[in-house]
């Protein structure tokens, strides 16, 4: 195992990087400082799903149980309706073992979950990194405070806009999806009594509707899809009119129930919904990616979050199996060699399952829309839900390890 004293920073305070934290310093032992540059830790109010994938990594790390208690796991599959509320089919919840659920979470209460494992002294808050260079003694990191200071390995958690992903040489252009979402959240109080407690899409004229429970079913989530070019025309983000995302949704082709459910929002924010195409390279010597620095997808198979907590795991992994500091670059490229392939093929999944949802391109002929979405449901639960990020990584040492000794 690489040495205890090995010091690596982590670049961003989000989900990934706080699971980062969390696995290098229980798998790797190394010692970590995560470096945020907001003045606290946080994120915006509106919902992500824990999915088994990463809900398995969780609970190796021993979070998940802090996790599930501030979630809310929805009573069984979620459903994919038309416009008018009728089932199209429904959606896998759990991995084949049933051993875990997807797990619906308010992100403060995810991000305060996550953080409560991992020790105050090691986040330094308002650190907005200025840039990141490979010196002789390591990699030294600059902030625009004026702090700066040299580590064994830097692994940049800092989301689409990365900086650290520059060092790596990696310069990629947004990609718009022509969508931006409505975001927020619901006093489940206010909803019906029996208004189901599973992940609910309703899917018509070329847009998207989908709610489903958090916070102990306290709350509910919901993201609405729109066409716009508005993030083209200005800001990719902003406040948002109640009324605005209502008149999305109005008209007697939509369910008088998801029209109930609008009415009860008290107040929104849009989102425009960008990704990159994957990237050629996520390491350079000590430096790598984690996260969206390394693979920002589309939001459509509730995948971005549970991908960097993947990563985490896989990277600890390869960590721990280096012998000494100047060990770090190999396992950085053993982890990207790993990491990549899977993340490419969900960044273009999601793609695909935006066009789904919203019936573009081959899907505006709804049978093949209704037809894919059916057999995505298996596709999701053995591919995506099964996957054990931890044994992969072992697995791919093995390999390594017999190729490096043949």
């Amino acid at each position: 195992m690489v040495s205890q004293n090995a010091r690596v920073a982590i670049i961003g305070g989000g989900m990934g990087g706080l699971t980062a934290a969390i696995a290098l310093t229980k798998i790797a032992g190394v010692q970590v400082t995560v470096f945020e540059q907001a003045s606290q830790l946080g994120e915006v109010g509106a919902g992500v799903t824990v999915a088994p994938n990463a809900a398995r990594v969780l609970d190796r790390l021993g979070v998940l149980e802090g996790i599930r208690s501030a979630g809310a796991v929805p009573d069984g599959h979620g459903v994919y309706q038309n416009a008018m509320g009728e089932i199209v089919t429904d959606a896998a919840w759990e991995d084949s073992a049933k051993n875990y659920q997807n797990i619906g979470m308010y992100r403060p209460d995810l991000i305060n979950a996550l953080a409560s494992n991992v020790p105050a002294e090691v986040v330094r808050l308002g650190h907005r990194l200025a840039s990141v260079e490979t010196v002789d003694a390591g990699v030294r990191v600059e902030f625009e405070n004026g702090v700066e200071d040299v580590f064994d390995a830097v692994i940049g958690a800092d989301g689409i806009h990365s900086v650290v992903r520059q060092a790596v040489g990696q310069h990629p252009e947004p990609v718009y999806s022509g969508y931006i979402v409505y975001r927020g959240v619901v006093d489940a109080s206010l909803l019906p009594e029996d208004w189901p407690m599973i992940s609910q899409v309703w899917m018509g004229d070329r847009r998207h509707f989908m709610a489903y429970p958090l916070q102990q079913r306290k709350l509910f989530n919901f993201v609405a899809g729109i066409p716009s070019d508005r993030p083209l025309n200005g800001p990719w983000s902003g406040p948002a009119e109640v009324s605005e995302l209502a008149a999305e949704f109005a008209g007697d082709q939509w369910d008088p129930k998801l029209q109930h459910f609008i009415r009860q929002i008290d107040k929104t924010f849009w989102w425009g919904l960008f990704d990159h195409d994957p990237l050629t390279n996520w390491s350079r010597g000590a430096i790598t990616l984690l996260g969206d620095a390394a693979h920002t997808m589309l939001p459509h198979q509730g995948q971005g979050v549970n991908q960097a907590i993947e990563d985490s795991m896989a990277l600890a992994t390869f960590l721990a199996a280096a012998d000494e500091i100047a060990d770090i670059p190999e396992a950085f490229r053993r982890y990207t060699a790993v990491r990549m392939q899977r993340t490419a093929i969900l960044q273009h999944g999601s793609r695909r399952a935006g066009a789904m949802f919203d019936a573009q391109y081959e899907f505006a002929d709804l049978d093949k829309r209704d037809a894919d979405i059916r057999v995505g449901r298996d596709f999701r639960r053995s591919t995506v839900f099964d996957y054990d990020a931890q044994k992969v990584a072992e697995q791919a040492l093995t390999r390594f390890r017999k190729v490096q000794f043949a």
